[in-house]
């Protein structure tokens, strides 16, 4: 399997493609990650140095992999934070080409706007390009909770609310939904949500909450979840496979009380999760 990820880079930590780039490679995918910035950590420290790449730049590297014909075996193409709006074009640019030489080859968009504990945290402009240019595009999309709400304009306080809010997600374009941080009025208090959405049928999962606050699990469940939706062709399979492993990998990192998810110390959870969890329709 072979996966073009256009993401963020931090050389400290795990976000972007330093959270998807490793899962995805132990499970045995071969990754071509290009780095939308390089950032020395995550922006959540408060504090940070590195740079944000142009449109310009992500473009031509996307050339230099397309010259060497490899745009032809290129089974997925996975996007996740775009530092501007130029970036957004590049990336969409890349699904094009790539679609073009490689007719099975789907696009996962992972629409990175914000979260519920942060606000929006993107640059003007990327809410709407996201909207309107990249989901249209996109044959798979893995928003949480607030991105959705963002994106179709609808509340999510109970699943019936969820569940209109993806079907109208659905109207954009994509295919398979992976909806994460999903907590209605249904949620036990000591558990979290996800939905996953697919040829009219919706599944639920449900773990236990974790109590902590990390970055760069949601990089990380997008890429599970592409992963195992093509090797499966099951949402609702790549929903348990993703979110069983990520539940493994947050727990074994709140147990270490780690600032940083274990992404390297908790790879087993990636091939053989500790404990699995199963969808309902729902």
């Amino acid at each position: 399997m072979n996966i073009l990820s256009v993401q963020s880079w931090v050389c400290y930590g795990h976000v972007g493609n330093a959270s998807a780039l490793f899962p995805l490679q132990r499970l045995g995918a071969e990754v071509w990650a290009v780095n939308t910035v390089q950032f020395s950590n995550h922006t959540g420290y408060g504090s940070w140095t590195g740079d944000v790449f142009g449109g310009a730049q992500v473009a031509r590297l996307i050339e230099g992999i397309e010259a060497r014909g490899a745009l032809a075996r290129c089974d997925a193409v996975l996007s996740g934070y775009m530092g501007d709006q130029g970036i957004g074009h590049a990336i969409l640019d890349a699904v094009k080409r790539a679609k073009d030489a490689s007719p099975n080859c789907v696009y996962c968009c992972d629409p990175v706007i914000g979260d519920d504990d942060t606000d929006v945290y993107v640059r003007a402009g990327i809410p709407e390009l996201i909207r309107d240019q990249a989901l249209p595009a996109a044959d798979f999309a893995t928003p949480n909770v607030f991105e959705l709400r963002m994106l179709t304009g609808m509340p999510t306080s109970t699943l019936d609310e969820v569940k209109r809010a993806v079907a109208k997600l659905h109207q954009l374009g994509p295919r398979a939904i992976l909806v994460t941080s999903v907590e209605t009025a249904e949620t036990p208090a000591d558990c979290m949500d996800m939905l996953c959405s697919e040829g009219g049928e919706t599944h639920l999962m449900r773990t236990p909450r974790l109590d902590l606050q990390i970055n760069g699990a949601g990089d990380a469940i997008a890429a599970l979840f592409l992963f195992h939706r093509l090797r499966s062709g099951s949402a609702a399979t790549a929903m348990a496979e993703a979110g069983s492993s990520i539940h493994g990998l947050l727990r074994r990192t709140h147990e270490a009380g780690s600032r940083e998810i274990l992404t390297v110390a908790a790879q087993d959870e990636f091939v053989t999760p500790s404990r699995r969890f199963a969808p309902t329709p729902c």
